[in-house]
């Protein structure tokens, strides 16, 4: 894959920042695209298009303002409270449509730019219950994507099957641990590195970090 083109989905945040240093390591040339729905906090985008500066990643920012008019909940709207989902209800943070919509404009990116191979860094393991991050999902929408388009793109997802502490550990084997750490957003209150510490984004991740500290990446 190293004489092969990417586009990485990119919001800044740990996980698509892990996938972003894996794709540099795996493929020739990476390209990162960054969806703007007018999400809670304008620091994801901001906190994005630093990163990729900063690597040298050329960086897509696209308008996707119409899934905030669609889809209120705790992402789009200041509110509504961030809540973990109870009795088999989804958390207030799903967003209805999202993978799909960023993963179909990825593919429509990716066809412009002469790019392959897709990356996103959902997740089935620790997933917070969102049905776009199943492995099911990602293998229906590239065939899909394929069809739609007469492709033939490789959707990977890295972290499909890691939980938060082997994404850390896969950070720290990518060189990039210190960098994941203290540059990525991934608090739902908008706080840069290890967040607020009371949201649910922020509890899982440094769940993850503390066993992976620990060495605990069972």
């Amino acid at each position: 894959m190293k004489n092969e083109k990417a586009v990485v989905v990119f919001s800044g945040g740990q996980d698509s920042t892990t996938c972003l240093f894996w794709a540099i390591k795996e493929f020739g040339e990476v390209e990162a695209v960054t969806f703007d729905y007018n999400q809670r906090h304008r620091t994801e985008i901001h906190c994005a298009e630093e990163i990729a500066s900063e690597l040298g990643i050329k960086h897509h920012v696209l308008d996707m303002s119409l899934l905030n008019q669609l889809a209120p909940n705790a992402l789009t709207r200041n509110d509504i409270d961030v809540e973990d989902g109870e009795g088999g209800e989804l958390p207030s943070t799903f967003v209805p449509g999202r993978n799909l919509l960023f993963l179909s404009f990825a593919g429509v990116l990716a066809s412009q730019v002469r790019a392959k191979h897709i990356v996103t860094g959902v997740c089935e393991t620790d997933f917070s219950g969102y049905p776009d991050c199943r492995d099911v999902f990602i293998k229906s929408l590239n065939v899909t994507l394929n069809l739609s388009m007469d492709q033939n793109f490789v959707i990977h997802t890295p972290l499909m099957w890691l939980n938060k502490a082997q994404t850390w550990k896969m950070a720290d084997d990518l060189d990039a641990f210190e960098f994941v750490r203290s540059r990525t957003l991934t608090c739902y209150n908008g706080i840069i590195a290890d967040g607020c510490g009371v949201c649910p984004a922020c509890k899982l991740r440094k769940k993850g970090l503390d066993k992976f500290l620990e060495g605990d990446v069972s």
